[in-house]
Parts: structure tokens; sequence; C-alpha cells
């Protein structure tokens, strides 16, 4: 098989690639990416070189590029997004132009030479659980959008879903959980908690930390893409979480803490953010449909990723000076406008 991956050298496309070639060695990859500050060259640099994988640096949103690579793969697996909830307060337009326009600009490529599409969304397009509520995300759940990145990664979705029912693309869709684990960029959650405390710093929690998450592991989420472009039912939509239920973000910091053998004066609550959602997914239908489900507990992913983050410190140094930069700027800008 000849995959071209969106985005691969981010987090999660990042962890796909070295998921794919570890159980399909003789499949053929290209990978497209812009390398914006989420990015990092160094992430698949040992497999520069080899005949199946070919780098090319450019824009999703650029058709020339775009439909000549398109035409030479039997699937597009799609990462490429800006996804970062703050930096979408910040930029909304730069969403607008990655998400919907550059998801657009490859359906097109796809429609023309009729390639298998699978689009990677997110939970956060269903909007939020009550605080009061056992309500789960599920393939059902109508769209209700916060922020404008989840916004913006709705309707790249509806546009994936219309190229199918209009044009007959073959298309999947996995909208999953907050994911974690290895090469994640310092500005999220759980990394940059954890390189904080590598670092000595205090953890900074929005609010009272009451707002909850389900949390899947990167390698689980990697498994559950797989399993969709080999089995899944062309038109279909699969929910791809972790744990069932939420877990809220000041337990889940204790817990780091706890493993990190630090106390809670490393704790630091500052003001929320706006559009500030619950998220819990039920994966019944993946699981029941085509077999899959998490293989790690998110004490075991902590570890792992806690253990990760603390070998690959000079990985994430620059990164870590650039995410703490943007946050300083989100700051400002909320003293400015409260």
């Amino acid at each position: 098989m000849k995959l071209l991956i969106t985005g691969g050298l981010g987090f999660i496309g990042t962890n796909f690639i070295r998921h794919w070639f570890s159980v399909h060695p003789s499949d053929s990859i290209i990978n497209l990416d812009k390398i914006t500050y989420a990015a990092n060259p160094k992430n698949l640099i040992e497999f520069e070189g080899k005949n199946n994988y070919r780098f090319v640096k450019g824009d999703i949103l650029d058709t020339d590029l775009v439909d000549p690579l398109v035409s030479q793969v039997d699937v597009i697996v799609h990462f490429a997004a800006e996804s970062h909830v703050d930096r979408s307060i910040d930029d909304p337009l730069l969403f607008v132009r990655t998400n919907v326009l550059g998801t657009y600009t490859l359906l097109n490529a796809a429609h023309k030479y009729q390639k298998r599409f699978h689009h990677v969304s997110t939970d956060e397009v269903f909007g939020s659980i009550p605080f009061d509520s056992d309500e789960q995300f599920n393939e059902l759940t109508p769209y209700d959008p916060s922020s404008p990145y989840s916004a913006s990664k709705a309707a790249s979705d509806h546009f994936v879903r219309s190229f199918h029912k209009t044009f007959g693309l073959p298309i999947t869709i996995s909208n999953c959980s907050n994911n974690y684990g290895p090469y994640q960029h310092p500005e999220k959650m759980i990394p940059r908690t954890i390189t904080n405390l590598l670092a000595g710093e205090k953890i900074k929690v929005y609010g009272q930390g009451d707002n909850f998450r389900d949390w899947l592991h990167v390698k689980d989420h990697c498994r559950a893409i797989e399993t969709i472009i080999l089995h899944g039912k062309i038109g279909e939509t699969y929910c791809i979480g972790g744990l069932k239920k939420g877990t809220a973000n000041i337990d889940l910091v204790k817990n780091i803490l706890s493993l990190m053998g630090k106390d809670e004066s490393f704790i630091e609550y500052v003001p929320d953010r706006p559009a500030h959602d619950n998220y819990a997914v039920n994966w019944n239908k993946i699981h029941q449909e085509l077999g899959w489900e998490p293989q790690y507990t998110l004490d075991t992913g902590l570890r792992q990723t806690i253990d990760w983050y603390q070998k690959h410190q000079d990985w994430y140094q620059d990164s870590k000076k650039e995410a703490e930069i943007f946050y300083q700027k989100l700051a400002d800008y909320k003293n400015i406008h409260k």
C-alpha cells in the first residue's frame, strides 16, 4: 500500500508513521508537512534515505503540489491541522485556512483521482458535556463546537462527509479524545505539566481544574486509525477514546505530581480560558464492529510519557521556549480584554 500522510512531522502523524512502518514495513509513505511550530524535522530522521519513505515540505493548500502527490498513492491519511484551542482564540483565521480550506484542497485531489481518504478529527466538534452529566460523545452526538478550533474541525468533517455523499468519495472519519504520549509539543497540557516539573517550575491550571477530559494514548489512537483504514466501512465515522469517562484536570495534574515525586505546592491556578469544554467518548462502535480497544491505562501511559520526556529533554527545549512566549502573549491579551 502507498500512503500520503499529511502533517507527518506533528505529534500524532509522527507516531502514526512509526506505527505503520512497524507493522507494514514493505508499504510506502509520502509525508507532506509544512513544518509549522508544532512540527519537528528530527522526529523521523532515521527514515530519511529509505526507498519507501519520502518527505515533502509543503502546504496542503497548494493545489499544484497536492495533486501529483495524491495521484501517486492509494490512501490519504489527513492529520495536518492547527489543533490548539488557545491559539485558535488568538488567530481564528489561521484555523479556517488550514483546517477548512486545506482539507477542501485535499478532498478535491482525492475526488479527482478517486483515492481512499481518512480524515482525523476530534471529539471537540461535539461541544461540551455538562458537569453534572454522565453523557458520552458518540457517532450520533449533534455537532456543537465551542471554539474557533472545534468549529474549523467541524466544518472539515462536514466537507469530508459531503464529498462522500455527493461524489461517492471513499472516506472514513475518526473523532478522537485528547491524545498524549511521545513527541507531543510542550504547549499541550500533559507535556507542559511534565516539562515544567522537570524544570522545577510550577504547573498552571485553568480555573480550579474542574474541567474533565477523556485521555487517549497516541499509540492506541494510531492502532485505531490503522484498524479503520484496513477494516472500516466506507462512509462511516468512528469515535476513539481511552477511558470512557472524564478525568478532572486537577486530578490529572495531581496524578502526574505523584508519579514525579512532587507535592501540590507546584500548582498555580490561573484564570480560566474561554470556551473551556468537558469531553468523554464512547468507543463502543469501533470496539463492537472492528474489535479495537485501548491497551494503555492512564497510569501506565503517564508513566511511559513522563519517562520519554525525561530522556528527551533536548528534543523539546526550543519548542518549550516558544510555547511559554505564546502563553505570556495570551495572558497579556486576557489582561487587556478582561
